[in-house]
Formats: structure tokens, C-alpha cells, sequence
């Protein structure tokens, strides 16, 4: 049974169609992963240019030193800016560098653009509108801030849900971080906490214009949907667009749909003619190499190590790439494969779980431990969040006992002292491997909102390097070093008490967190 019998029934169009069955091309190693650009732009690169990061403080560090020096373009995607004086600091450096640009040039190159999610972003009288109002008054030629709204949010609901419930309804949960040709992919946002003690995932691919240029174009097309941000702190429309909710709902996603799709076709054409046209000079190459010896090879550039493959998922404007993607990774997954799986926030859907349970690959899934899940200790009705993701837990833990899959399925729970746990994406490892050749990042949870709900986007990074593989395997490593196994004494500890009601509820409301 071949991937890409298994993507047929999720695709519609625009998603190009399979024309042969991938998996047979290249079954060994890495190679084995080149059916995923079938469906999205497969970029080569050297595993030279990707850095694995560690730590909150070095992903704030490097977010400030990139902002600093970038000369063309910043682009940043996040669901909010937060409001603290770290978020003050970067929004200084947003400055100061495009006031070096104008004194330099007089007319700057430098652009920035700004995504955030439109709902997220206009919370509390003091939010990310207002931080960032002062830099498209000092700036307005060379600023965007753009807002997205979903459109699933209008009418009567839009009017009657509150401020930070509403919230639930989707988001622009992207987090994509660019100054000119280095691109850092996370899931963390633009917010004091992820930049001190909320532990996260983060990588930094190196002067890579191909993949900055997908993901620029990519921020743009949102962006093109979004409501744009004004000075006086207003919000409109960009001409001739049709409005998020106020405008006719199944206009705005196919617009939304078709503007998406174009990046992702395009980008995946462009990539296509750049591998024949670099396959074919590579074999005129090796012609000459073997005519005239070594002197022909030193315009040559080095063979990619590194394959990236961007995974969109935008269910709301019929964008299902991600979703495709996954399910297949998990589907195929041979015996004796492991995968390690790590999640905020433990609220997978039926089908990833279905998949998890009747597969043959090992599974080490890492999830948040009631004190480091970022609602632990929240007001209100916010605060029982914990307490359902831990009803949500033992019941799929019951579920793989039942089974007799504790063996092959086992949970793990993050705790670290003063810390909250926020890391999410995987990594697969072959059978006989003791490193990874694949790994998910980026901002999917794996749960219903990101499949259904929220607009998404990760990398699959293959790598047959082996330092690469070192490093992703580290990052793992130092994640689940700080877990305990969950067993069923776990949940017979006072601090996983779960309320009746929160039962009862849990099961209404587990789609909206």
C-alpha cells in the first residue's frame, strides 16, 4: 500500500495530483520521505545552514541580533505580540533598524510585515495593536501589520461571545520568523514568557532565499485576506477584498483558498524546474569531470543533504496539506520505527489517535504535566483546562491498557520547577536507526483546533547528514529528559483529581482548546 493511495480521498483541488506512487521511487533513508513534494515545494540545502535551538533566552537573543542586521525584509507570524518590556525591546530593534535604513539610503529597502491573529491581538485596552501602532506612524511606506479574522467568527455569535472566549472559534496560529534569507520556524509567540521560561521548539534555517521567499510570499497572501492594522488603531479591508464577517463567507475562504495555493503551486513549479535544471548540470557536470578531471567541479555546488517541505493546514479555506501529511507519516511508520511526539497541550484528534493505536511503530508521546500546562493556575473557567487535558490523558492512557500497548504506546510527562511547556512537533526514527531522519516543527498541536480550526504551518525537515541527525536527536533528548513515565498510579495522585463537572463538560467543549 502506497503514501499516496492514502492522500487520495483528502485531495481537492487545488492540490496537485500524484502521478505515480512515491514511496517506490525512493524506499531507502531520507529518500524514502520524496513523496511529501507531490504536494508542497521541496527545497535542498545544505544541513550546514540548519540550527537546532535550545532555549527561550537564545531564541529571543537570536530574534533581536536577526532584527538588527536584517537590510531587505522582516517578516514575523505569530498569534500575538505580548505587552512586556522584552516585547518593547524587539519592537525598539523593529525601530532602530528601519531608522538606520532611511539615513542610509535616504528611501529604505527594508520592509517589514507583521501577521498576528486579529482577536488574540486586540485583547485588554493595552495589546500587540498598540505596540506597534508608534512604528506604522513613524514608518507608514515600510510597515504592515496585517490581523487575521476567521470567518467562522460573525453574526450573532461574534457579538455575543466574549473577549478571550472567542478565541476559541480559530486563529492565525502560524509562528514564522524571517530577516532576509534566514528563517526561524517555532511554535513560540511573540510573548515574555516564551522568551524566559516557557520551553519550546525552534530552528534556524541559514541564508536559505528559497524557502525566505516562500515563506514571505506565504505572510503575504494571509495578509492580503487579513484586515490591515492603521495608524489612528482602526482596521480595514484592502480594496476590492471581500470582508472576513461582514462579507459573504464561502466568497472570502475560496479567495482565501485560491490566494494560498498559488504560493504553494507556484513555489512547488519553481522548485521543480530548479531540480531538473540543476539535475542537468549536475550530469553536464559530471561529463566534464570525467573529461578534464577535477577542474570542472569548482563552479559545482555541493549535492543537498537536507530536504525542507513546508505543510500548510488551513481547514477553514479547505487546506488539508498538513493534515495529509501526518497521517501518512504516522500510517506508514514501519515495525521497530519509533516516533517521539511531543505536545502542549495532549488533545489529539480520532484519526491521530486511531493511527497511534492500530500501527506498528513505537510511540513516545511527551505532553504537559498539569503544572507546566500554560492554563495552570489561570482565572475563572480557564483555570479547569489542566484538569481536562488530564481527563483527556487518562482516558486515551485507558485506551492503550485496554489494548495492551502500554509497551509500544507510551506517555510521558513534562515537569520542570518555575517552567511551562509549550514544545510540540516529531521525530521519526527508521528502524536499526539510532538517530532521526525526519522531524515535524512548527505550529500544529496535533488536536482538533489545528486541524479543523486554526490556520497552521510546519516543516518536515529530512536529513540524511548525520551531525543534522545528532542535533535533532539532542533536542530530543534534552526534552524528554525531563519526563516521568505516565503509569496508572499517575493518575491516583491528589493533583490529578478531576472534577465531575469538568468530566461532563470536557467531552462538549474539547474541540475548542
Amino acid at each position: 500500500r502506497s503514501s499516496w493511495l492514502l492522500l487520495a480521498p483528502l485531495l481537492t483541488p487545488p492540490v496537485p495530483v500524484i502521478t505515480a506512487p512515491p514511496c517506490s521511487l525512493c524506499p531507502e533513508g531520507a529518500h524514502r520521505f520524496q513523496w511529501i513534494r507531490n504536494l508542497v515545494p521541496e527545497f535542498g540545502i545544505s544541513s550546514s545552514h540548519v540550527k537546532v535551538l535550545s532555549s527561550p533566552a537564545e531564541f529571543y537573543e537570536l530574534l533581536k541580533v536577526q532584527i538588527k542586521t536584517a537590510k531587505q525584509r522582516v517578516v514575523m507570524a505569530s498569534l500575538y505580540l505580548g505587552t512586556g518590556l522584552l516585547e518593547q525591546e524587539l519592537v525598539d530593534c523593529l525601530e532602530e533598524t528601519l531608522e538606520k535604513s532611511l539615513q542610509a539610503k535616504g528611501s529604505s529597502n527594508l520592509r517589514v510585515s507583521i501577521l498576528l491573529d486579529y482577536t488574540r491581538g486586540s485583547r485588554g485596552r493595552k495589546n500587540s495593536r498598540t505596540m506597534l501602532i508608534p512604528l506604522l506612524q513613524r514608518f507608514p511606506e515600510q510597515v504592515r501589520v496585517s490581523l487575521f479574522h476567521t470567518p467562522n467568527l460573525r453574526g450573532l455569535l461574534r457579538l455575543l461571545i466574549p473577549e478571550r472566549f472567542n478565541e476559541t472559534i480559530g486563529l492565525q496560529h502560524i509562528k514564522v520568523y524571517l530577516f532576509d534569507d534566514n528563517v526561524i520556524l517555532s511554535g513560540a509567540n511573540l510573548s515574555d514568557l516564551y522568551f524566559t521560561n516557557r520551553q519550546d521548539r525552534y530552528v534556524l534555517l541559514q541564508d536559505s532565499p528559497e524557502i525566505a521567499d516562500f515563506f514571505t510570499e506565504l505572510v503575504d497572501a494571509i495578509g492580503d485576506v487579513s484586515l490591515q492594522l492603521q495608524r489612528d488603531d482602526t482596521v480595514q479591508m484592502m480594496e476590492g477584498m471581500v470582508h472576513p464577517y461582514q462579507g459573504d463567507k464561502m466568497a472570502y475562504c475560496e479567495i482565501a483558498n485560491r490566494r494560498v495555493m498559488e504560493v504553494i503551486n507556484s513555489a512547488r513549479t519553481r522548485q521543480e524546474l530548479l531540480h531538473a535544471k540543476t539535475f542537468h548540470s549536475s550530469q553536464q557536470g559530471s561529463s566534464l569531470l570525467s573529461q578534464q578531471g577535477s577542474q570542472a567541479s569548482g563552479g559545482l555546488k555541493p549535492e543537498p543533504d537536507t530536504w525542507i517541505y513546508p505543510l500548510i493546514q488551513m481547514k477553514p479555506f479547505g487546506i488539508q496539506i498538513d493534515e495529509m501529511v501526518t497521517e501518512t507519516l504516522l500510517t506508514e511508520a514501519e515495525r521497530d520505527a519509533r516516533i517521539y511526539l511531543t505536545t502542549g497541550y495532549f488533545n489529539l484528534t480520532q484519526a491521530y489517535m486511531d493511527l497511534i493505536l492500530g500501527t506498528r511503530a513505537e510511540y513516545r508521546i511527551l505532553l504537559a504535566s498539569p503544572e507546566v500546562n500554560g492554563f495552570f493556575g489561570a482565572k475563572g473557567v480557564a483555570g479547569a483546562i489542566p484538569a481536562a487535558y488530564v481527563y483527556i490523558e487518562h482516558q486515551f492512557y485507558s485506551e492503550v491498557c485496554c489494548l495492551h500497548q502500554q509497551e509500544r504506546v507510551q506517555l510521558q510527562e513534562y515537569s520542570r520547577a518555575g517552567w511551562t511547556f509549550h514544545a510540540k512537533g516529531l521525530w521519526l526514527y527508521l528502524a536499526g536507526s539510532d538517530l532521526p531522519c525526519l522531524t515535524l516543527i512548527g505550529s500544529p498541536n496535533f488536536g482538533y483546533r489545528s486541524v479543523h480550526r486554526d490556520l497552521e504551518a510546519q516543516v518536515a525537515i529530512v536529513t540524511e547528514n548525520k551531525a543534522l541527525q545528532q542535533q535533532l536527536h539532542q533536542e530530543q533528548e534534552q526534552l524528554y529528559l525531563c519526563s516521568g513515565v505516565v503509569s496508572s498510579s499517575t493518575f491516583e495522585q491528589p493533583n490529578r483529581y478531576v472534577k465531575l463537572w469538568v468530566k461532563l463538560v470536557t467531552p462538549l467543549i474539547k474541540n475548542f482548546f
